[in-house]
């Protein structure tokens, strides 16, 4: 052993470790905002599912309401038909 302190025969670039520390963060950042964006397309997409679902089931519903008030209307003039009998007969 010649007694050289294997610092001074290699002396520490940080100028590289730095770019290549600063790469590797910035790949990992990119891969981080991609799956974290797929992500919340994956969640918007079931959200969209969800709201079409949710807008039929309206739908449905405004068509049974239309529905039942024309029933209502028709029950509403035959008990009026009736209650018009029962004045005349009574």
């Amino acid at each position: 052993m010649t007694g050289i302190s294997l610092t001074a025969v290699h002396p520490t670039n940080f100028t590289a470790v730095a770019i290549s520390l600063g790469i590797v963060f910035i790949v990992g950042a990119v891969i981080a905002v991609v799956l974290w964006s797929y992500f919340q397309l994956q969640s918007h997409r079931a959200d969209a599912v969800a709201m079409a679902a949710y807008r039929k089931l309206a739908e449905d519903a405004v068509a049974n309401q239309q529905e039942l008030r024309a029933q209502l209307t028709l029950l509403t003039d035959k008990v009026q038909a009736v209650e018009q009998l029962m004045r005349e007969v009574g």
